[in-house]
């Protein structure tokens, strides 16, 4: 009777906590490579007498020169205004945008042609009619980010907002939820995760064209920096702006994924469970 007792006992598990060993191996797997590669650089132009590729650590001291000591960070300051006001203003027209065309069929089907036909024209190549539009200042570069930004953000929102099952619409009319909320809890949520990956595309996009805007007809600029840089064969100095706008695209991405990761919590919790 015992062991008929014992064998209908459930065997409970205890989890164990991860090892130290573990824990380490985890907090590496992003950075070993980027590691890897940032020594073999310094390994491999330690010797270099190239004046076209210095030894990596001639650069990075030149780096802290140029941008902390002399003051080359007002570059990057102005260049990081310009980005954001263009890439808040073109993700926001990408947002309402892409939620009109998923509202109005009509609207849609009209503007789809000129959608798709400024999408894939390079907006590098509109530089020129931005400068006879807007001069040569800090509005120029501004509208040339904000038009780069918006189409990544608007096809996803469209997509995302026609990929809700329509089950979920007719609950919603079930629930007798107006317009208004229908789209705040369930056309917006559901699109969510569609539109941060616009969004984080956009961010991108919004950093070439932030350096490119900056290298025609600019007077300040991580841009305008390098191009400087290299007009005056100054290369160590060049290679040092390639390395701050470096940093500066991977920190603006992590940062992206830091929030999106908070802000969509419970989209990769339901992810986790469906996939365990």
């Amino acid at each position: 009777m015992s062991r008929m007792t014992t064998s209908l006992v459930p065997t409970v598990r205890v989890r164990r906590g991860s090892s130290p060993l573990r824990r380490v191996g985890q907090a590496l797997t992003p950075v070993w490579l980027p590691l890897l590669l940032i020594a073999v650089w310094w390994f491999v132009s330690a010797e270099s007498v190239s004046p076209f590729f210095p030894p990596l650590s001639d650069i990075l001291v030149d780096t802290w020169d140029q941008w902390v000591v002399f003051g080359a960070w007002t570059n990057a300051v102005v260049s990081l205004r310009n980005l954001f006001i263009g890439y808040l203003l073109g993700t926001l027209i990408g947002v309402v945008g892409g939620s009109l065309m998923w509202r109005l069929k009509y609207l849609r089907m009209a503007a789809n042609p000129i959608i798709y036909f400024l999408y894939v024209l390079p907006a590098p190549a509109l530089l020129p009619a931005m400068i006879a539009i807007f001069g040569i200042g800090d509005l120029r570069q501004i509208a040339l980010i904000a038009l780069g930004s918006i189409w990544p953000t608007l096809l996803n929102t469209l997509d995302g907002m026609r990929g809700i099952d329509t089950v979920k619409f007719d609950t919603a009319r079930a629930l007798r939820l107006g317009g208004w909320r229908t789209y705040t809890r369930l056309v917006l949520p559901g699109a969510a995760p569609q539109i941060a990956a616009g969004l984080r595309a956009s961010l991108t996009v919004g950093i070439v064209l932030m350096v490119v805007s900056e290298m025609v007809a600019a007077n300040s600029g991580i841009g305008v920096f390098i191009l400087q840089a290299q007009a005056e064969f100054a290369i160590k100095k060049m290679w040092t702006g390639i390395l701050v706008l470096a940093f500066i695209g991977a920190a603006l991405n992590y940062l992206f994924v830091f929030v999106e990761r908070r802000a969509l919590r419970w989209y990769y919790r339901s992810r986790a469970l469906g996939s365990s």
